[in-house]
């Protein structure tokens, strides 16, 4: 008897296998790719990625879908465990996955800068998260992971996705988006802190959210967007993602 979806887990198997060559185009797979699935859940895209890559690194938090995931192939290797937890494989080129709901947009994030070779990603998510990635300025999706997405990327592929693809079918539709890496801006580690700071306040302005992060003082704050030609009162969500860079390399 297979592994039941576990809700703590925010897991929802793919059972149908036409998305699967979607996935596969939009992924851009290749005899010499080296991919990292996140949450492979019973094998489904596993086996199709086995197939065509030359190596896939399965992670799987679920220790129920041991059986599930034994044997797949030679050229796949799945290790038990919490991706925001364990050291993921550095040698990866692609990120494809049905990314767990709860955990995909931290994931995302910490793979731009955490998995440096990974060049491509093909992630199916919420269609929610999927429109925040590359929301614009000014609008209500936009916020830290879309500066953060938009800097070490630009967006090759979108595929809205039915919930009734999944076993069980989730309360929301979803979405593939698939993301080219482009090179990061240097320091991105501190960018990323003071995106971070920058909407931790969203109703409160940006000088003001970046105090209460104890980045700068409210002063300091609005001094620095006076230098990027930016006035104190602005919110972050005005602010394209290339005047983070230019407002983390003003702030002392």
């Amino acid at each position: 008897m297979s592994a039941r979806p576990k809700k703590e887990y925010g897991q929802h198997f793919l059972r149908d296998p036409n998305i699967l060559d979607v996935i596969g185009r939009l992924a851009e797979l290749g005899s010499e790719d080296d991919v990292l699935e996140i949450g492979p859940g019973q094998g489904v895209l596993t086996r199709y990625l086995a197939d065509r890559v030359r190596h896939v690194h399965a992670i799987e938090i679920d220790r129920a879908l041991e059986p599930a995931l034994a044997g797949l192939a030679d050229n796949v290797d799945v290790v038990f465990g919490d991706a925001l937890q364990i050291e993921l494989p550095r040698e990866a080129t692609k990120l494809v996955a049905n990314l767990p709901y709860n955990v995909a947009t931290p994931l995302i994030v910490e793979s731009l800068d955490g998995l440096p070779h990974v060049g491509l990603w093909c992630v199916m998510v919420q269609r929610e998260v999927a429109d925040r990635l590359f929301a614009k300025p000014g609008t209500k999706d936009y916020g830290a992971v879309s500066v953060l997405v938009q800097l070490a990327s630009e967006r090759t592929g979108f595929h809205p996705v039915s919930r009734w693809v999944f076993q069980p079918p989730p309360n929301v539709d979803s979405a593939l988006v698939a993301f080219r890496r482009r090179e990061l801006p240097a320091d991105f580690g501190r960018v990323k802190g003071v995106v971070n700071a920058a909407f931790a306040h969203r109703r409160k302005t940006l000088s003001n959210s970046l105090a209460l992060a104890g980045l700068a003082s409210r002063d300091v704050a609005a001094n620095a967007l006076a230098a990027i030609g930016r006035p104190a009162e602005i919110r972050a969500e005005a602010l394209a993602p290339e005047d983070f860079v230019a407002l983390a390399e003003t702030l002392p």
